[in-house]
């Protein structure tokens, strides 16, 4: 398949995303950042694998005239973990008519989170026949892998998940998205506080797009929608964690103390019509030298199951996960699709 790409924000992430898309053969036209250090640095170099001819360029002018320019297929989207903070992005996708994948966590099912945001994105992507996704690690981990185990299961009375991930891994935007060198004063006010909230407090949160959902919010949104559950109620409660030692954070460029927050756990629980609990975890913090990610999930009912994943290589699983889902973008009906919509994120064997 021949697919013309552009990188938008060049972070840890891009170094493979940019450097998988070559190696399938893909041609980059284009790269994007805010960091001015790296304007006209070669994104081929700067992924490691050297000259492409294609210069790293300011994501700060007229994206949209500049990506109507190149033309590309896909614009690859690696920069923020809420929709709110990828609108600038994403939207200038839409309006040059060009199909974007990211990274963004939120922007897996944000029609649960930010409805409003969603809708308009849909809206102009439909206008301008393109298509607009998000997709990564919890594609296949939180999300497809549950269906498989699924289908072998004659009933399900819970669905109970947890997935621990080091913030280092993602740039500083995530870690100070989890709290990450916080006081406990701190997390209280800045994070925490968010959940203290009734039902219908939060719903008028979420109606006006300034709601912070952790990562299985939406995870559990998608589930909800691939297994037809109608959600009854649906809430999130984000623990500091602590570490007894002071441990160094390259990506905070700071040592945390002991008394601060290395990360955060975030528990999100769905009731729904049909009886079905689905109680998912996802624990982000800067790791000591002894941890490491792991995801378990349990099915219960008849019979119970149980898989458990230690050490995944998270961030490159992530970056696969986009490259892989670029054909089933191109292939998808115009608008903000969610992969709830598309097949299994499959491999794709095209290797230049």
């Amino acid at each position: 398949m021949s697919v013309k790409f552009v990188q938008y924000g060049c972070g840890k992430m891009a170094k493979y995303t940019i450097r998988y898309c070559l190696e399938k053969g893909y041609e980059c036209v284009g790269a994007f950042d805010i960091d001015e250090s790296k304007f006209g640095t070669d994104a081929g170099e700067y992924a490691g694998v050297g000259k492409i001819g294609v210069k790293i360029e300011s994501a700060k002018g007229d994206i949209v005239a500049r990506l109507k320019e190149l033309h590309p297929d896909v614009a690859i989207v690696t920069t923020m973990s809420l929709l709110a903070d990828c609108e600038e992005a994403l939207m200038a996708c839409a309006t040059a008519g060009v199909n974007a994948i990211t990274t963004c966590e939120e922007a897996f099912y944000p029609q649960n989170s930010n409805p409003n945001l969603y809708k308009k994105i849909d809206e102009m992507a439909k206008k301008t026949g393109c298509t607009i996704t998000g997709t990564g690690y919890q594609d296949v981990f939180w999300a497809n892998l549950i269906v498989t185990l699924a289908g072998v299961t004659h009933k399900i009375t819970k669905i109970q998940g947890s997935s621990s991930y080091n913030v280092e891994d993602y740039g500083i935007a995530l870690a100070k998205a989890h709290g990450a060198g916080l006081t406990p004063e701190e997390f209280e006010k800045e994070v925490a506080a968010a959940d203290n909230i009734s039902p219908a407090e939060r719903q008028k949160i979420i109606n006006a797009g300034e709601f912070k959902p952790s990562y299985m919010w939406n995870v559990n949104g998608w589930l909800a929608s691939k297994f037809n559950l109608h959600i009854t109620s649906q809430t999130q409660k984000c623990v500091p964690l602590y570490n007894k030692t002071a441990l160094k954070s390259d990506t905070l460029q700071m040592e945390i103390p002991a008394g601060r927050a290395t990360g955060m756990s975030a528990v999100v629980t769905t009731q729904t019509k049909e009886g079905i609990v689905l109680e998912t975890q996802c624990i982000g913090k800067v790791y000591a030298p002894d941890e490491c990610d792991k995801n378990e999930w349990t099915i219960y009912g008849e019979p119970d199951t149980t898989v458990t994943i230690t050490r995944p290589q998270t961030v490159e699983l992530t970056c696969a996960s986009i490259v892989n889902r670029i054909p089933d973008l191109l292939n998808a009906p115009s608008g903000y699709v969610t992969t709830d919509n598309f097949g299994i994120c499959k491999y794709d064997q095209n290797q230049k």
